[in-house]
């Protein structure tokens, strides 16, 4: 497993750093640290002198988080780059044929788009390689369970097998949520097909499906977080009716996302 580690060196990256080396655990595991030096300046000159500097201060940074960790019987390597952060961090996941990008961010009661921070939706955008984000206070010993959001889909299917592996190598649960958003209370004839899936695919396997019904999916995601904090949440990034919510309007839709859920987004 290769995770690719944004690292300014806060205590957000750091927290995402610590939850990434736990949830892995003590299995076969490879963690980059990418420190990627966005700057502008007026002068040549000045550019010149400011980039030496930050990248010393970055290699210095870099060895003391090494030093820190060293004994987590992982792999560790590390890439000091300049350039724009979301562009360069999503070329190098790529480019490395990478698992995962987990990417810390700043909790609160909810995240809205400004507490996501522009750097980690632009890569959630940008990537091809799944994102989880971290909030600050999630811990990785608190987490039971990953649950996948679906719509039932077709671009979904393709999801569920990488979904349910990474499951297992965490060692966490899997469910699967689904919120209706139709008045009829019909069972979604997606929900008979994924019961079919597992039990042909995976047989024996423990897998709960959750159906709520809501006026729209943020609202149906929120009555289940209500339920589950100890839990990753698993979105598709081209569920579009969700996804724009949450990206365009979250000015004034707050996210429902409580402050310890990470939020891992398929892309």
């Amino acid at each position: 497993m290769k995770i690719i580690l944004p690292i300014d060196f806060s205590d957000n990256s750091i927290s995402a750093l610590e939850f990434a080396i736990a949830l892995v655990g003590k299995k076969d595991g490879e963690i980059i640290l990418v420190h990627v030096i966005e700057a502008v300046f007026d002068f040549a000159s000045q550019a010149s002198i400011a980039m030496e500097s930050m990248h010393r201060d970055a290699e210095d940074l870099m060895q003391e988080t090494l030093e820190k960790y060293k004994d987590s019987n992982l792999i560790f390597k590390t890439i000091i780059k300049e350039g724009t952060a979301s562009i360069s961090i999503a070329r190098i996941a790529r480019e490395l044929d990478a698992t995962l990008v987990v990417m810390g961010t700043q909790g609160a009661s909810g995240i809205k788009l400004a507490l996501i921070g522009s750097t980690t939706v632009n890569l959630i955008k940008e990537s091809s390689v799944p994102v989880l984000v971290v909030p600050a206070e999630s811990i990785a010993a608190d987490i039971r369970k990953v649950a996948l959001a679906l719509e039932f889909a077709s671009h979904e299917e393709k999801f569920i097998d990488w979904v349910i592996n990474m499951s297992k190598r965490w060692e966490r649960g899997i469910e699967f949520v689904h919120v209706q958003t139709s008045n009829d209370f019909e069972e979604d004839p997606g929900i008979k097909k994924l019961e079919n899936l597992i039990g042909t695919q995976y047989p024996g396997l423990a897998a709960k499906i959750h159906t709520f019904y809501a006026k729209t999916p943020i609202e149906g995601l929120d009555q289940f977080l209500e339920e589950n904090e100890n839990v990753i949440l698993v979105m598709c990034h081209e569920h579009k009716n969700l996804w724009e919510q949450v990206l365009t309007r979250s000015q004034t839709i707050q996210m429902v996302f409580h402050s310890k859920v990470p939020l891992l987004v398929m892309t």
